[in-house]
């Protein structure tokens, strides 16, 4: 598969030799495991972004910001390009939309064996959730209700999500699907603890083009989008997932 990559690679480098490279400053989030780990500069996110801009000669150069923070560093001009814009329309700011280079699904977690069913918001409000940081905006249909009765958390650590759920202290997790599996195989690696089945509940009909990366060069986002394509028909794209989820 990897050699694969790499004739896919070599090809489009020949074809497109007078593509001219540049670096492109990307704002990404501080810490979002396992997207992004900026102590290392890895994680799925950005390795997929820098190898999808890589296929064209770019190289990517990340630089970190409160998650809440990234758009306006684009604005700002701080950045050449932005992992997401958290709801605004970056059109508006010069702003050129990439393909989704991953996808974030939120979901509602629960251990198997509580039997639990979550099929509309009235099922959560005998129950205690935990969630990520701005969840109740985001979600306000789902999470009001908990939040006035004192049954729902919002908490930045994000492992505390699989520690508070196995034992027992919160009935719900709401995460990002991979997140939680991350910090889950994590668990199990850190302890040598056996995992504990779970169930998963989606709630909201997902929308790849919620999440987009976007850039300040029309030519740099076509570029990226190309690579993206590549980095998928290749396997390369499946490879960089499993490096951080597989079992």
């Amino acid at each position: 598969m990897l050699k694969i990559f790499k004739v896919l690679a070599a090809c489009l480098l020949l074809i497109t030799n007078t593509v001219k490279s540049e670096q492109v400053i990307m704002a990404f989030g501080e810490k979002i495991p396992p997207f992004c780990f900026p102590e290392t500069n890895t994680g799925i996110e950005l390795e997929i972004i820098g190898e999808a801009l890589a296929f064209r000669g770019h190289t990517l150069v990340p630089k970190y910001f409160p998650l809440g923070r990234v758009p306006s560093a684009f604005i700002s001009r701080h950045v050449d390009a932005a992992m997401t814009d958290m709801g605004q329309d970056m059109s508006v700011h010069g702003g050129y939309y990439g393909d989704p280079a991953v996808i974030y699904e939120n979901v509602f977690i629960t251990l198997k064996e509580r039997h639990i069913k979550i099929k509309k918001p009235q099922d959560l409000y005998n129950l205690s959730i935990i969630s990520f940081q701005g969840a109740l905006k985001r979600y306000p249909d789902w999470l009001t209700m908990p939040e006035k009765i004192g049954r729902y958390k919002e908490h930045s650590n994000q492992e505390l999500q699989v520690q508070t759920l196995y034992r027992g202290r919160y009935d719900v997790v709401l995460s990002d699907r991979n997140i939680f599996r991350y910090f889950m195989l994590k668990r199990k690696n850190d302890t040598g603890e056996v995992l504990k089945e779970i169930d998963i509940h989606e709630f909201i009909q997902l929308n790849p083009l919620d999440y987009r990366p976007l850039f300040r060069s029309p030519q740099i986002r076509d570029d990226f989008n190309i690579g993206l394509q590549l980095l998928k028909q290749s396997g390369r794209f499946q490879d960089i997932y499993d490096k951080y989820l597989k079992e």
